[in-house]
C-alpha cells in the first residue's frame, strides 16, 4: 500500500467526521508536514513530566544534632538524646581516623625526607673529599712545575 492508499483509507473512514477533524488526522499530511513527530516528541516529554511528578520522593533523615528540648515525652526525648551522642560518637571517631591517617602520612612523608637528606649529606661529604684530593694535586703540580719569569722563559734556564 502506498501513501496515496493510506490517505485515501484515512479519508474514507473520516467522511462522516466533520472535515477539520478529516483533515488534521490526515496521515499523508502529516508525514508530509513532519508534524507526526512534532505530536510524538510533545507527548513523550509530558508524560515523563507527569511520571516525575506522579513519583513520590521518600523523606531522608539526615544526621546531626537535633533539638531535643522540644519534645514533651520522655521517652522520645530520651531517644533524641541518646540519637544525638551516637552521631557525636560517630563524628568523633571518623575525624580521629582521618587525623591519625593524616599523621601516618605526613610521618612516613617525613621519614623519606630524613632519609633523602641523610643521602645529600653522604653525598656533599664524598664531593668534598673528591674536592679535597683534587686541591691537594693541584698544589703537586704547582710545585714541580717550572715557574716562569715575566718574559715566559723558565726560571732554572
Amino acid at each position: 500500500m502506498d501513501d496515496a492508499a493510506v490517505g485515501m483509507i484515512v479519508r474514507r473512514e473520516c467522511d462522516t467526521q466533520p472535515k477539520s477533524f478529516a483533515l488534521r488526522w490526515n496521515v499523508q499530511g502529516l508525514i508530509m508536514e513532519g508534524h507526526v513527530m512534532k505530536y510524538a516528541v510533545e507527548l513523550w516529554i509530558a508524560c515523563f513530566v507527569l511520571c516525575l511528578l506522579a513519583t513520590p520522593t521518600p523523606a531522608q533523615d539526615v544526621p546531626g544534632i537535633e533539638i531535643c528540648t522540644r519534645e514533651s515525652r520522655l521517652d522520645r526525648r530520651t531517644s533524641c538524646l541518646q540519637s544525638n551522642v551516637e552521631f557525636l560518637q560517630q563524628v568523633v571517631t571518623k575525624n580521629a581516623l582521618d587525623a591519625q591517617q593524616k599523621l601516618s602520612a605526613a610521618n612516613r612523608e617525613i621519614a623519606a625526607l630524613k632519609e633523602q637528606s641523610a643521602a645529600a649529606t653522604r653525598e656533599v661529604a664524598a664531593l668534598k673529599d673528591v674536592l679535597a684530593g683534587m686541591e691537594a694535586k693541584i698544589g703537586e703540580l704547582l710545585k714541580t712545575r717550572p715557574q716562569r719569569t715575566p718574559d715566559g722563559n723558565p726560571q732554572g734556564k
